[in-house]
C-alpha cells in the first residue's frame, strides 16, 4: 500500500532510478543524513519547509502520479504540484458544472455537506455527554436547532451563515472537552493565537489535502464546488468534502492528543499574536493522523472493513453518482 511521506525540514530532493533522495539542510546550510524513498511506495509528499528540486524531478513525479503539497512556516497550505488529471472525464465535468450553475441543484448538494458536518459534530458531543460532560447537552440542543434550519435555506450565503453558527457553537465546547491546561477561547486563524487553534488549523489542512488527494483519484473536478465558492487557485471541492470529516478526524485527534497529554507546551512556538506547532508537535500530530486515517472499521453498507482514508474516496464516488443522476447523495454520518 502506498504511503504519504512528510518532509519537516528544508532540503534538496533528487531522483536516482526509482528512488527519491531527500537531503535535509539546516539554517546554516549544513546537510543532514540523506533519506531514500522508493517511488513505488509513495502516494503524496507533504513539505513543511522549502524544497529544492528541478523540473526533471517534477516530470518524474508527475509520471509516477505523486502529488506534492506545500505549507509555509505558519502551517498554511500554499499549494500543490498535482500530476495530470488522468481520470477527468468530459461528461462528468459537464454534469458537475450544470449542478453548480443550477441554483436549486447546487443547494441540494450544499445542504448535504452542512447537514453531514453538523451531525458528526453532534456525534462528538454526544460521546462526551454520555460519559462525564452532561453540561454539554444544552449546547448540543442549540446545534440541533440550527441544523433544523438547513432544509429551508434557499441561498448559499444563508446556508454558510448557519454552518458558521453551528461551528462557532461547537467550538465553544472545546474548553469543556479538553482537560489539559490549554484554552481555546475563540476560533482564530491566519495566524492562530493559541495552542488549540494551532492544532485545528494544522489538522484542517491535513484533512483538506487528504480530501484533495482522494478527489484526484475520481472523475470529479476539484475546482467545481457547491458549498464553498469556486475561486482562483484553490480546490474548493476539497473544502466541501472536508467539512464532513473534520469532526471525525481532526477534532477527535485533538481531544486525544491534549487529554492524554501527548502534546505539551514545549511542542508549540509562541510569537507575537501567533502560535504554531514546533517540529516535534507536527511529528506527533502526523503520527496519530496516519494511525487514524488508516484505521479500519466495518462499513455499514459495504459490510466489509474500510479505512477512513478510503472512506473519503467512497464519499467522492457517492457524489459522482449523484451528479450523474444515478443515486441520491447522502453524506457520511458516523454511528460511533
Amino acid at each position: 500500500m502506498k504511503k504519504t511521506y512528510y518532509l519537516f525540514n528544508p532540503g534538496r530532493m533528487s531522483r536516482k532510478d526509482n528512488t527519491l533522495k531527500f537531503i535535509p539542510v539546516d539554517e546554516d546550510g549544513i546537510e543532514g543524513t540523506p533519506k531514500y524513498i522508493p517511488v513505488e511506495g509513495v502516494s503524496d509528499l507533504f513539505c513543511f519547509g522549502s524544497l529544492d528540486a528541478n523540473s526533471a524531478l517534477y516530470n518524474f513525479l508527475g509520471k509516477a502520479g505523486i502529488a506534492v503539497h506545500f505549507f509555509d512556516y505558519y502551517e498554511h497550505y500554499t499549494g500543490s504540484f498535482a500530476p495530470k488529471e488522468y481520470l477527468l472525464a468530459g461528461k462528468m465535468q459537464i454534469e458537475q458544472t450544470k449542478r453548480y450553475i443550477d441554483k436549486k441543484k447546487r443547494m441540494e448538494i450544499a445542504r448535504k455537506f452542512v447537514s453531514g458536518a453538523a451531525f458528526n459534530m453532534g456525534k462528538n458531543l454526544r460521546y462526551y455527554i454520555n460519559r462525564d460532560r452532561p453540561n454539554l447537552a444544552p449546547t448540543l440542543e442549540v446545534i440541533e436547532s440550527f441544523g433544523n434550519l438547513i432544509a429551508d435555506t434557499s441561498a448559499i450565503d444563508e446556508l454558510m451563515g448557519i454552518e458558521g453558527n453551528i461551528r462557532q457553537t461547537y467550538y465553544s465546547t472545546f474548553d469543556s472537552i479538553i482537560t489539559s491546561d490549554f484554552q481555546m477561547d475563540n476560533r482564530s486563524k491566519r495566524p492562530p493565537k493559541n495552542e488549540i487553534n494551532a492544532l485545528i488549523s494544522f489538522g484542517n489542512m491535513l484533512c483538506y489535502t487528504l480530501c484533495l488527494s482522494q478527489i484526484y483519484h475520481t472523475q470529479l473536478n476539484p475546482t467545481i464546488s457547491f458549498l464553498h465558492e469556486p475561486g482562483y487557485r484553490r480546490y474548493s471541492l476539497a473544502l466541501d468534502v472536508a467539512e464532513i470529516f473534520k469532526p471525525l478526524l481532526v477534532d477527535r485527534i485533538i481531544f486525544r492528543l491534549l487529554n492524554k497529554k501527548e502534546l505539551q507546551a514545549k511542542d508549540f512556538d509562541h510569537q507575537i499574536n501567533s502560535c504554531v506547532l514546533k517540529e516535534s508537535g507536527r511529528k506527533t500530530f502526523v503520527r496519530i493522523w496516519e494511525e487514524r486515517i488508516n484505521e479500519t472499521f466495518k462499513h455499514p453498507v459495504l459490510k466489509r472493513n474500510v479505512s477512513y482514508k478510503h472512506l473519503i474516496k467512497l464519499e467522492c464516488y457517492k457524489l459522482t453518482k449523484h451528479i450523474l443522476g444515478m443515486e441520491e447523495y447522502k453524506p457520511f454520518k458516523a454511528r460511533w
